[in-house]
């Protein structure tokens, strides 16, 4: 009986002697301290949100604490200029959203390789756009919208949180895709478009589910079409873009984490491993889908092609738009 129990004793330890004998260090499995996720983006927010949501689920998955930091500032560049030169440890990473893929047409120049500095590891979730108006809006659906901006270019208002912000591209998208020309009307943050739009300053906003949800519940503001194949739950009543006349806006919001460039791909698997099982978690799916929103479902390589597809699509968004950079 001893001699078994020193055989099974035996060969671990005679592995650790060998790993030892060859100057091999030991690693302790990864997470074995507290994880930094930074959101470059102001609390509060749709990205805010379901980023702590995650972090709570890894926390409790894995033992260790991750811990949500906001740092805005700069449509996201502040924050994500500290992750790209933290260590590529695995312990300080990104959640970033859409704004990521436009900031090549917002920028002259960026502090880092926006297609290399960073290593998309997995989407939280997708999110439809919808376009909304007070709920005493003159226009009762999307094809009186449509209308009334064509026969009167540059009268209908849109409200945004400044000039190249996420909304803003998402606005000039759906203005190209409409066959429209509207009326930009900057703001210095997405809480003041809202206040804007639902104090009857501007006409409509383009932005995500989670963003609307609020207002809509509220009776203060009326969705005239989302993007999708398909209506979501929570807003039933919304057609589609596809449904009301524009086939042609089909975007969705995303939002994910990433790491710094030459972070381990263990590191990677195992965060992404963990941030699927979470979003497989009944309560996760509930949590997103009272947003609207949809579990993302990509694995790090096919979330880093999403990205570049992505990035390269704004351009001739940007061009059209006559986007000046910074």
């Amino acid at each position: 009986m001893l001699h078994r129990a020193f055989s099974r004793m035996a060969a671990p330890l005679a592995a650790a002697a060998v790993l030892a004998g060859l100057g091999v260090p030991a690693q302790a499995a990864y997470p074995d301290k507290p994880v930094r996720i930074v959101v470059p983006n102001p609390p509060g927010g749709a990205v805010d949100v379901v980023t702590r949501k995650v972090a709570q689920k890894l926390t409790q998955q894995t033992g260790q604490s991750f811990v949500v930091e906001n740092k805005p500032g700069a449509s996201g560049t502040i924050g994500t200029t500290q992750v790209v030169n933290a260590p590529a440890d695995g312990y300080t990473l990104l959640a970033n959203d859409n704004s990521y893929t436009t900031l090549p047409y917002v920028f002259k120049k960026l502090n880092w390789d926006h297609q290399t500095a960073l290593v998309p590891i997995a989407p939280f979730a997708f999110s439809p756009v919808v376009v909304g108006v007070k709920a005493d809006s003159r226009f009762k659906d999307l094809q009186s919208l449509v209308s009334y901006a064509k026969a009167h270019p540059g009268e209908v208002t849109f409200g945004t949180g400044g000039p190249g912000s996420s909304p803003h591209f998402a606005a000039e998208a759906f203005q190209q895709a409409a066959g429209i020309k509207l009326m930009h009307v900057p703001y210095k943050g997405a809480g003041e478009a809202m206040v804007g739009l639902l104090g009857g300053s501007v006409d409509l906003l383009v932005v995500s589910t989670p963003t609307a949800l609020a207002p809509v519940k509220g009776n203060q503001m009326r969705l005239l079409g989302i993007s999708g194949k398909r209506r979501v739950d929570v807003f039933p009543n919304v057609p589609t873009f596809a449904e009301a006349g524009v086939p042609a806006f089909s975007l969705f919001n995303w939002s994910g984490l990433a790491a710094p460039k030459g972070t381990p791909s263990e590191v990677i698997a195992r965060l992404q491993a963990e941030i699927q099982k979470a979003l497989q978690a009944p309560d996760m799916k509930e949590f997103l889908a009272k947003m609207g929103s949809q579990p993302g479902n990509l694995d790090s390589p096919a979330f880093a092609q999403l990205i570049q597809r992505e990035t390269a699509q704004w351009a001739t968004v940007a061009q059209k738009a006559n986007i000046e950079k910074q």
